[in-house]
């Protein structure tokens, strides 16, 4: 069991950090964001994500490209409007519904964004050949959280900076830009995937 999870915790997480764009948007909302409620946000975005991968097994790898690019682009997309549309103006007053504002965004930017990727395609791959679910599971849901940690902290650091060094008006541009650069990205990726 134990090596079951290691290695269900190895292979995806393997399989997310090189190249995930999640791991920037988890960045990217880290910039703007405090730490703990991304995290509480992307977990929970994670946990039902690996539960769909490992009770679903290998038809999400079946979805439809356009359906995919479709969601994930909407996801960035949306997440960028709200990012612009917050006000310009640095303040040291802790913003009003914050936490649970970053979490919820925080989640929906992760669960509608990328289904079918490497990793839930890994963990389906090895629940297909293990009949222990939750141990896979809960293997998934480890890289996936270690992936989210590593990127809000960078993202935290970021933030700090930024802040010193930066106005309120570069820092929305350049985070709106990021996300919009990251929603087409996903949209060529997922299409191009898809007729490979």
């Amino acid at each position: 069991m134990i090596g079951l999870f290691f290695a269900t915790y190895g292979a995806v997480f393997v399989a997310e950090i090189v190249g995930d764009k999640l791991l920037y948007t988890t960045g990217v909302l880290a910039t703007r964001f405090r730490a703990t409620p991304i995290i509480v946000g992307v977990t929970l975005a994670f946990m039902l994500k690996m539960a769909a991968a490992v009770l679903i097994g290998t038809w999400i790898s079946h979805l439809p490209p356009i359906l995919v690019a479709a969601l994930t682009c909407v996801s960035f997309l949306s997440v960028a409007y709200m990012l612009w549309r917050k006000p310009v103006t640095r303040t040291d007053a802790p913003e009003k519904g914050g936490g649970s504002r970053a979490t919820a965004v925080s989640f929906a930017t992760v669960f509608f964004s990328e289904w079918g990727d490497s990793g839930q395609i890994v963990a389906a791959t090895i629940a297909a050949q293990h009949p222990s679910l939750f141990v896979v599971w809960l293997g998934a849901v480890g890289a996936m959280v270690t992936k989210g940690l590593l990127a809000a902290s960078i993202g935290a650091g970021v933030r700090r900076w930024i802040q010193d060094h930066l106005s309120p008006r570069v820092i929305r541009i350049a985070g709106v830009g990021a996300l919009i650069l990251l929603a087409a990205l996903s949209v060529i990726e997922t299409l191009t995937e898809g007729h490979a």
